[in-house]
């Protein structure tokens, strides 16, 4: 719609993309989900705000699940104890009116000595849910409470003495419990969304699992472990969705980001995409890991249309609408990427998101928005520096935006302190020749891009419209560096 209306608005877009959608599965299965949909619109367009039924929130049906306690005397069990609170998440995520903080937002709080009334304020959440695990052979025990902000009273919990082969019974009964807590209303869909089980084979699961922890590290050699413990997974059930998803997920943030050429990580990455989409047609993971593979193959508008159908399943899937945004800021349409990168913050303050939302208004020259935006990433990488401090990536997007907010001296520390922490990383190479850029120096700058590339990175495009090179763009060598090999 946007191409013949600019002004209109992003949420509209979804609504006639689901309404479109060839798949009848995908559309809206009820015309009072649409209405209420519309009817959220409006309030919004008038400047009132949305009743209580409609999909924007307010403060008191909201939820962040922090990351459970490993209680369990193998220590070695944070990754199954983080999965659960992680699944839980992605349950109650499906629930029309209730806000849920991402994973990545509430897991800063993995090593909390914070009150939970803190950290619910520090969220802009009226609940909390936070729990243990403790794990033993075949036997599990699992505590939760669910914690109102306001006044941190309980407002719901229990105590689940199980068989490890009963995680999945136990997380839906966990996320059902919460809504009825809550006085929320489950429709079939979304109860049958909540109880869907992702595979029926728990070892699988428990490799998923592991996999998971690995894939969010975003380093390059935790994605290959990830990828071997997808790999295992599979090989125990080969029609578990998620894990193909994210096995071809793995495979495509290794093109993206580390520019790995190998043929088998890109063959994988198309394949897996393709196999979770043909398990999970309705499912918008699957239609986002597409979209992200699709895009490392640069078919960019078949990326754009997987994307849309992903957001058409679920508007607040946070790899969509970060990966959507990366593909549009890699096509020069900036605006388009602001919308998918602010919509991304909104359901979780990731600090790629937010930075790369800076970086797009920075190519639109609205520096005053670009500025704003960021001092908000400083905040979102320093709170991901205290969980990660050995990542090297974050600190270079650490000191670029130290330096676009007139600290200039401490983003040449934090660009040394990359550099140090991972000397092999042709992205980090990449962010401190842009940190040079910035500077004017244009010698430093050349060198490091050109260390980049005999590295590995290979996306030219992102070269051609990152703002932070601006300053090069008439100099020629750089010309003669973005001619491809």
């Amino acid at each position: 719609l946007e191409r013949y209306r600019a002004e209109v608005p992003d949420d509209l877009q979804r609504i006639v993309t689901k309404l479109l959608q060839k798949n009848p599965e995908t559309r809206y299965q009820h015309a009072g989900d649409l209405l209420v949909d519309l009817r959220s619109i409006r309030a919004i367009l008038s400047g009132q705000e949305p009743s209580s039924n409609s999909r924007a929130l307010t403060h008191d049906r909201s939820i962040a699940v922090l990351p459970f306690v490993n209680l369990s005397t193998d220590r070695d069990q944070d990754y199954f104890c983080e999965g659960v609170a992680e699944e839980i998440i992605n349950s109650l995520a499906q629930i029309r009116g209730l806000r849920v903080v991402a994973r990545s937002s509430s897991f800063v709080f993995r090593d909390r000595r914070t009150d939970v009334r803190d950290i619910g304020g520090r969220l802009n959440v009226g609940t909390v849910l936070e729990g243990s695990v403790r794990k033993a052979g075949e036997s599990l025990r699992i505590t939760v409470q669910l914690i109102e902000v306001a006044t941190g009273y309980h407002l719901w919990s229990e105590r689940y003495d199980r068989a490890v082969e009963d995680i999945f019974a136990i997380q839906d009964e966990i996320a059902a419990n919460v809504t009825r807590a809550m006085q929320l209303y489950m429709s079939d869909a979304e109860r049958t969304a909540v109880s869907r089980m992702p595979t029926s084979n728990v070892r699988a699961y428990d490799y998923y699992l592991q996999g998971r922890q690995y894939f969010h590290r975003r380093r390059k050699k935790s994605m290959y472990f990830a990828i071997d413990l997808f790999k295992r997974a599979i090989e125990l059930d080969s029609d578990f969705a998620l894990a193909w998803a994210t096995l071809a997920d793995c495979c495509s943030a290794l093109i993206h980001y580390y520019s790995e050429t190998s043929m088998e990580l890109r063959n994988t990455s198309d394949s897996a995409s393709l196999r979770a989409l043909e398990l999970a047609p309705q499912s918008s993971e699957a239609h986002a890991s597409r979209g992200f593979a699709l895009s490392t193959m640069g078919d960019y508008a078949a990326a754009r249309q997987e994307f849309e159908t992903a957001l058409a399943i679920d508007p607040n899937q946070w790899e969509a609408r970060y990966y959507y945004g990366r593909v549009l800021f890699q096509q020069g349409a900036f605006a388009h990427a602001i919308r998918h990168f602010e919509y991304a913050c909104e359901v979780s303050e990731h600090f790629e998101a937010r930075f790369f939302g800076a970086q797009s208004y920075e190519a639109l020259k609205r520096h005053a928005e670009a500025n704003s935006n960021y001092r908000r990433a400083l905040a979102a990488v320093d709170r991901h520096l205290e969980l990660n401090p050995d990542d090297a990536r974050a600190m270079t997007i650490k000191a670029v935006s130290l330096f676009r907010t007139g600290n200039r001296e401490e983003g040449l520390v934090w660009a040394a302190n990359a550099l140090e922490a991972d000397k092999e990383d042709a992205g980090v190479k990449y962010n401190v020749a842009c940190l040079y850029a910035l500077e004017n120096e244009s010698d430093r700058a050349i060198e490091a891009l050109q260390q980049a590339v005999d590295a590995g990175f290979a996306n030219f495009e992102w070269f051609e419209k990152d703002p932070d090179l601006e300053s090069l763009r008439g100099d020629p060598r750089f010309r003669k560096l973005m001619k491809r090999p």
